[in-house]
């Protein structure tokens, strides 16, 4: 869903923490500080449609799949689960995520884009929530947005056209490209001249 017309104080971000009402998290562990034992992996895998499977059957409580969501991390090799003493893999077909909801403001240069993930993280597009752009499996686009720490969503197919439909085309670095423009930064899906990607 698209927010486009309601004008709020605070910008898209604060429209949307002020939707999730009093349950939004305060804040996070630190799990990029914790470093416990690796203790291989569990049976528990993130679909690619952002559904959680334990043990071949899905986990039907979003508390529950909240809860583990906030003890997710990307190392290097692999995905994990992480407290202060144990760390364990899991397995992710695409993003651990799903953008599910987009907040829209302003035009261009100012335009300002926030997003609400399956598991009500809250993410303002900018440097340090870029979007990027990759080729679906069967042509088109797929775009993310980056979360926290080396953890993305992958944005859903109807929020995908509502996005896209933002781009515009510029020059960057002598190329032109076709892209999105979020808070004065610019996010390319393709480049214009054929044959050449971005």
């Amino acid at each position: 869903m698209t927010h486009s017309d309601t004008p709020a104080t605070g910008g898209a971000l604060a429209r949307l923490t002020q939707a999730l009402g009093p349950d939004v998290r305060k804040g996070l562990p630190p799990v990029e500080r914790w470093n416990p034992p690796y203790c291989g992996e569990i049976d528990m895998r993130i679909a690619a449609d952002g559904s959680w499977h334990y043990m071949g059957s899905p986990i039907n409580r979003p508390a529950l799949v909240r809860l583990f969501s906030t003890v997710l991390r990307k190392d290097p090799e692999r995905y994990v689960l992480v407290t202060p003493v144990e760390r364990v893999g899991i397995v992710v077909e695409d993003a651990p995520f799903l953008a599910v909801e987009m907040a829209l403001e302003g035009e261009g240069a100012d335009r300002q884009i926030a997003f609400r993930t399956n598991v009500d993280d809250l993410v303002p597009v900018g440097p340090d929530n870029p979007l990027r752009f990759e080729e679906g499996e069967h042509g088109g686009v797929k775009p993310y947005v980056k979360v926290r720490g080396e953890l993305w969503a992958l944005v859903t197919r109807s929020l995908a056209m509502d996005l896209i439909a933002l781009a515009e085309e510029r020059e960057v670095e002598g190329r032109k490209l076709f892209g999105v423009a979020v808070k004065g930064g610019f996010f390319p899906i393709a480049s214009v001249d054929p044959g050449e990607l971005s």
